[in-house]
């Protein structure tokens, strides 16, 4: 995957940055945090296929009424 894979704001002042890899823009916005004390965020623009699958298979935050049953990557064991 290439190009630009997430982005990061801050509403406090100017930051506003684009990344190719997610450890650059989670370094960055803890940086951010640590260096002037504001509130940053970032947006992901797109996952490897692997994420976006397990994403889809547990359904809204996990809940069992949105998971796919048949899915490899639900335990129902735990």
């Amino acid at each position: 995957m290439t190009g630009e894979r997430a982005t990061g704001t801050c509403p406090d002042c100017d930051l506003d940055a684009d990344f190719e890899t997610l450890a650059a823009a989670r370094s960055r916005i803890e940086t951010h945090r640590a260096e002037v004390g504001h509130d940053p965020t970032w947006e992901l623009r797109e996952l490897d296929e692997g994420v976006e699958r397990a994403g889809d298979d547990a359904g809204v935050c996990g809940r069992p009424e949105c998971t796919n049953d048949d899915s490899p990557l639900v335990r129902d064991d735990l």
